[in-house]
């Protein structure tokens, strides 16, 4: 059943990236194409973070530890749309021009998080292979508990860049803060009145 799942998993996930083809092509991004894709990446990131860490959760609450075999996957994909999300703002927005983009990540606190949730994404995407599970041991549960801050430093980034509107973005924060949340143990004291 299983080795059924995870490619309908991986179909599933890849969706928004044909949707977002298909609209380049038929031309159907709107007055302003490139900033379509950018908040069209950027915000399908953020649910695949949502995602990512919902999986956890499920597996306490169902009992059923086929959640955990997706987590792999889903993180990909979060890599995936953000670098996509990425590279829309280097290379359609600024056309690689790298000076008024350091400019950019200096001077913008949006920017400035966004990429720095960007650059702590990498090292989980490079270790995210059975091989480096095996390679790093114990460490490699350390090094991947940086989804936790990427998911923070991502609503923030959503937050920072809607000037006016905040509703959407507050529930993206409010989501996250909540999975995190469901992520805490809670130990049971019993308490022996005998």
């Amino acid at each position: 059943m299983k080795k059924y799942l995870k490619p309908g998993v991986f179909i599933l996930c890849s969706i928004p990236f044909l949707i977002i083809l298909y609209k380049i092509f038929l031309n159907n991004l709107g007055p302003e194409p490139v900033k379509e894709i950018t908040h069209f990446t950027g915000e399908w990131t953020l649910i695949f973070i949502c995602l990512t860490l919902l999986m956890s959760p499920l597996k306490r609450f169902t009992k059923l530890s086929v959640w955990i075999s997706f987590r792999r996957t889903l993180g990909l994909f979060v890599f995936f749309y953000a670098t996509l999300h990425l590279l829309t703002y280097v290379g359609l927005d600024y056309r690689f021009s790298w000076s008024p983009i350091l400019d950019d990540v200096v001077k913008k606190k949006y920017i400035f998080i966004g990429f720095a949730a960007w650059l702590l994404l990498l090292p989980l995407a490079i270790t995210s292979s059975q091989k480096m599970v095996l390679l790093l041991k114990n460490n490699w549960k350390k090094l991947h508990r940086l989804i936790y801050v990427i998911a923070i430093f991502g609503s923030l980034h959503y937050i920072w860049l809607s000037k006016t509107i905040f509703f959407r973005p507050l529930v993206y924060l409010i989501i996250i803060l909540v999975l995190l949340a469901l992520r805490i143990k809670i130990k049971k004291r019993i308490i022996n009145y005998g």
